[in-house]
């Protein structure tokens, strides 16, 4: 037993039963007895036990580190939805470059579904110079299982040094399964890659402490290195339809397809205006716009200007805006050529997600918001009546 009461000592003083954060001893005809259903071995008891009488042995982990010698080559996991390639996986790839002329290495596609012959030339094209294809009709959607099955065993097999993968809905369910089944580290939402060109390590960048701070993280000793990074934070590569790649088909068993979940519909989210993930512009709302009605003149801006709406998280927790349009360190990142704040502060968990903007135009009525520190243009005033005049003008100047 890992635990037990050394009876000869106890006394029943109950002070061990008073230390357990998890109810698990009782005092019975004056001696402590556990629960080894309730008990986590935590070991609180232990020190509270004035007479020495709980004998806790934790058994020792052991964890073999891998070869490292062994694990070579940069690996992209391609995001696909309804057999088309997200745009995520295209800046991967092309970060996935940058990294592997550092390492003197070749950059590898893994691409799971059905029926994706279509897509490969792309992804050739955009940087990847092997691509792993699993095709099966049980697995042309994702779904968690299956496709972590799947991934762990290419990863056993071949032994990638890096693997990287977009921080989306589908990559965070997908690749802490992956990291756990092959004991690796992993590193979420990274913003920056890099290579300790000494070391020959991969230096992963995030904001941590509610983006008051940058970390940089290493996993030096095991492979492969993990790590997500939010969509619009790399610039995907230009295609080069002159770049040749290999093609590694490869098949498991249909238990490995096997899910204990079924896939019983798969419902796109109907957007009224341009998808915020992909804008080229984009006019986002926050606490100023006041309510869910307000965001009307946002839209009227938007659908002239051919741009998406976004909020800050304050607008989205009142139920002003659905969750899907938030940006910031909790929402979406994005990197549009325009980004309109209205009625914004300017808080660091937004900034986190839309300060890669290459325009950034702030209209509030606080001069001292800190959203005008990293405004491109900065308009102090009402948005109430500075949006509609702007709505106007763009309506004349692009005969809308």
């Amino acid at each position: 037993m890992p635990i037990q009461i050394i009876i000869e000592k106890c006394t029943g003083c109950t002070l061990c039963v008073k230390a357990c954060p998890f109810d698990a001893i009782r005092v019975m005809d004056k001696k402590a007895v556990i629960d080894l259903n309730k008990c986590n071995l935590c070991g609180a008891c232990v020190p509270a036990c004035k007479f020495k009488a709980v004998l806790l042995e934790k058994p020792q982990a052991t964890c073999v580190l891998p070869n490292i010698k062994d694990y070579k080559g940069i690996w992209v996991f391609i995001e696909q939805k309804n057999g088309k390639v997200q745009s995520v996986s295209y800046e991967l790839l092309g970060k996935a470059q940058e990294l592997a002329k550092k390492l003197h290495c070749e950059v590898s596609g893994v691409l799971i579904g059905n029926n994706l012959d279509d897509q490969l030339d792309e992804l050739i094209w955009r940087g990847a110079d092997n691509i792993y294809l699993v095709e099966a009709p049980e697995i042309a959607n994702f779904q968690d299982e299956p496709y972590t099955n799947i991934l762990v065993g290419l990863v056993k097999k071949y032994k990638p040094e890096i693997l990287l993968c977009g921080a989306t809905s589908i990559g965070r369910s997908l690749i802490s399964r992956v990291a756990i089944n092959i004991k690796a580290g992993l590193t979420a939402d990274c913003t920056g890659l890099d290579i300790d060109t000494e070391k020959k390590i991969l230096l992963q960048t995030r904001p941590a402490f509610g983006g008051n701070i940058m970390a940089t993280i290493i996993s030096p000793n095991y492979r492969p290195q993990m790590a997500t990074v939010r969509h619009k934070v790399m610039q995907p590569m230009e295609p080069d339809k002159k770049r040749k790649g290999r093609i590694i088909r490869e098949s498991f068993s249909s238990a490995t397809y096997a899910s204990r979940t079924k896939l019983l519909d798969i419902v796109e989210e109907i957007e009224t205006l341009v998808n915020l993930a992909e804008a080229d512009i984009i006019v986002s709302g926050g606490r100023g716009m006041g309510g869910k009605e307000n965001f009307k003149i946002l839209e009227e801006l938007a659908h002239v200007l051919g741009a998406a709406v976004g909020s800050s998280r304050a607008a989205v927790d009142a139920g002003w805006m659905p969750y899907s349009h938030q940006v910031g360190q909790t929402g979406r990142t994005v990197a549009p050529k325009i980004y309109i704040a209205c009625g914004i502060s300017g808080q660091i968990q937004h900034l986190v997600g839309m300060s890669s903007s290459k325009i950034i135009v702030a209209i509030n009525k606080d001069p001292e918001a800190p959203i005008f520190k990293v405004a491109t243009y900065g308009i102090v005033g009402d948005l109430f009546q500075i949006v509609p005049v702007l709505t106007k003008k763009f309506k004349e100047t692009l005969g809308k």
